[in-house]
């Protein structure tokens, strides 16, 4: 019986482990109110099932125990699928997909994706502590690089610095 006990609390004790190892992903509506609760900038992750560079982007960044660490403590991070049919509410505004189709390989754009003026994927979409746009990166980064756009927008260096200012002499 004590080996049981030993083996659960062993088990119950990676489980834990391996929860840290992952992005702690959350809808829209949820980072906005977790946002209203404790402000923090939002990082929304607009993709779609298609796209290959959203893969890449996942296993190189949001699967890498460093992004992981870094995101989960200093951004709300939303994964968005920009063909989906979540509901959401910004900023006094429901948005949907109204010409979502059941069963179709690529879907109509969300809402809220043309409200932020996403065109293609991935695309990463940066909220202030207030819900207010900061920017938005289009495309694949490399870790290295992605890893500058998470400080500069993490540190407020964009307040102060335009980008190029920020990466002088870190690329």
């Amino acid at each position: 019986m004590k080996r049981i006990a030993v083996l659960c609390v062993l088990l119950l004790s990676i489980a834990s482990l391996q929860a840290q190892d992952k992005i702690k992903w959350m809808t829209m509506n949820e980072a906005l109110a977790a946002q209203e609760k404790s402000p923090k900038k939002i990082l929304i992750d607009f993709y779609t099932d298609w796209c290959g560079w959203c893969k890449k982007l996942d296993k190189d960044i949001y699967e890498d125990k460093e992004f992981i660490k870094y995101i989960n403590k200093n951004f709300y991070a939303v994964k968005f699928d920009a063909e989906g049919t979540e509901e959401v509410n910004y900023k006094g505004n429901t948005y949907t997909n109204p010409g979502y189709q059941e069963g179709r390989r690529r879907n109509s754009t969300h809402q809220l994706a043309q409200y932020f003026r996403v065109s293609g994927y991935p695309n990463t979409v940066f909220l202030n502590d207030d819900g207010s746009v900061l920017n938005q990166v289009p495309g694949y980064l490399k870790p290295k690089d992605f890893k500058m756009v998470l400080e500069y927008f993490y540190t407020d260096a964009f307040k102060t610095q335009t980008w190029a200012q920020f990466t002088q002499g870190k690329q």
